[in-house]
């Protein structure tokens, strides 16, 4: 896809190039889940399909491993289906086309590396190829304070990539200095001295990335800042890095000091939830509401995963892909709304249900899945996370979940305020009554993102399973 891009220079065989190569992902994506359910199917629980090794540095025994177990193909669907939806979101970009999809192709390269990546150097090597085009594509494609935006994210997460250089090289030498390849260290009992200092480390590294409270203030400058492709896939799958990373590295390699250490961090993420929920109730710019509602959302998998129990896992997941989902289709619409009238601020907007239905309508839909309604997928993630969480026979446990379960009220109250305000009365602003509705291309993105939605709350059974299957088996080993 790169190739075909660098020969290009007419914008039409760019968008061919790119709609080519984002289907072809997706339809790869597609056979990996089917494949997966089929190896499951068969007895196959806790290997890696399509896992292959070579050595990178022999010194050091690091080597390009990858393999994809159940989790890492949901989370491979998930990014194809928000790469192919942000080509159609981004079928109009006319500045600098041809750059603008290169570094895009390069973010998502970044991406799907890190997602089937079995040894740590690998995994860190895809993280930073991920974050490095972020800064280009915010800070020259980028809207309002994009340089500041793109420089404060940067650094924020080469912050949280010192952490997690620092919490690997402990794995190693807490490993036996043998290997970094995870599945093998999975398997050696690291010291739990060691694990102590490298645990809150590597699990605050990822966690920044994953918008821990209080190192998440570089995400709503970064969504606010970002062209609408980018937000998508920032939101919906860059963000998950944080929680995959925190859960494959931190949680599974070093469980005692997680046990041991959980509590600082549920506290720290149950303020995540509320905190980011009530900052988007008072926000006025439209990226900034879906910003915090991320910082929210994303908090909750970070919570769920402390939980350290195989439902709240698994919910943890589902609100990975349920996230990814409804918040890449949340910034597609605020971007073909900015589009129209020119304006984030939802107090100089009314009535755009008169003038532009579809997109309205598809708006609601994207709000009833972020407040959690029955048959959508935010009500499956969420009801495993808080199910799973509640579980815990503890008082603290319990009462944690409780104050993270007000999020959903909280919820609730700035979506239907937003709706309300938006969307329906008179419209105000006489010169809206000429804005157009979604064009054929507008409309592909946000079907498809709808009908994944709809897909995982009405028929959540097949990919919990392909979750779940990964999930017990990283827990039987936990155990064991």
């Amino acid at each position: 896809m790169m190739a075909g891009l660098w020969a290009s220079r007419k914008v039409g065989q760019i968008r061919a190039v790119m709609t080519a190569g984002a289907s072809a992902l997706l339809a790869l994506a597609v056979y990996t889940v089917v494949m997966y359910v089929r190896a499951r199917a068969g007895g196959l629980t806790d290997e890696m399909l399509f896992s292959d090794s070579l050595v990178w540095y022999a010194p050091l025994n690091i080597r390009y491993s990858v393999g994809i177990d159940g989790i890492s193909a949901v989370m491979l669907l998930l990014s194809s289906i928000i790469v192919f939806t942000g080509v159609f979101a981004s079928w109009r970009m006319s500045v600098l086309t041809k750059e603008f999809f290169l570094w895009f192709c390069l973010l998502s390269i970044g991406v799907f590396g890190f997602f089937i990546s079995t040894d740590m150097f690998t995994m860190f090597m895809f993280y930073e190829v991920a974050l490095i085009p972020m800064y280009l594509l915010i800070g020259i494609w980028g809207t309002g304070r994009k340089e500041y935006s793109a420089m404060k994210l940067t650094l924020m997460l080469m912050g949280g990539s010192a952490l997690i250089l620092m919490g690997i090289l402990g794995i190693y030498y807490g490993a036996g200095a043998s290997t970094m390849d995870i599945t093998e260290i999975a398997q050696k009992h690291i010291p739990v001295d060691m694990q102590r200092i490298f645990f809150p480390l590597t699990f605050i590294g990822f966690g920044v990335l994953g918008a821990l409270f209080p190192f998440h203030t570089w995400s709503p400058d970064g969504h606010a800042s970002a062209p609408t492709a980018v937000s998508m896939l920032h939101a919906g799958v860059l963000m998950k890095l944080g929680g995959y990373g925190c859960f494959r590295v931190a949680i599974c390699l070093m469980p005692e000091a997680a046990h041991e250490q959980a509590w600082f961090f549920l506290i720290l993420t149950a303020t995540g939830v509320v905190y980011g929920a009530f900052s988007a109730c008072v926000q006025k710019d439209l990226k900034y509401i879906n910003a915090y509602s991320s910082v929210s959302h994303c908090s909750l998998v970070l919570f769920a995963i402390l939980m350290m129990t195989q439902t709240a896992t698994t919910g943890a997941i589902l609100q990975m892909l349920s996230h990814g989902l409804m918040t890449a289709l949340f910034f597609a619409l605020i971007g073909m709304i900015y589009g129209r009238t020119h304006t984030r601020d939802i107090r100089e907007m009314s009535g755009l249900m008169r003038v532009m239905p579809f997109l309205s309508v598809c708006y609601v839909i994207a709000g009833l899945a972020n407040l959690g309604l029955p048959g959508l997928s935010g009500f499956v993630a969420e009801m495993t996370i808080f199910v799973g969480a509640f579980a815990v026979d503890d008082t603290f446990h319990r009462v944690m979940t409780v104050i993270a379960t007000t999020s959903i009220v909280i919820t609730a109250v700035y979506i239907l305020r937003l709706i309300g305000k938006i969307l329906y009365g008179d419209v105000e602003n006489r010169e809206y009554i000429k804005l157009s509705d979604a064009t054929w291309d507008e409309r592909i993105a946000v079907i498809c993102l709808i009908a994944a939605i709809a897909g995982l709350g009405m028929l959540p059974r097949g990919i919990s399973g392909v979750i779940s299957g990964s999930v017990s088996a990283i827990f039987s080993q936990l155990i064991s």
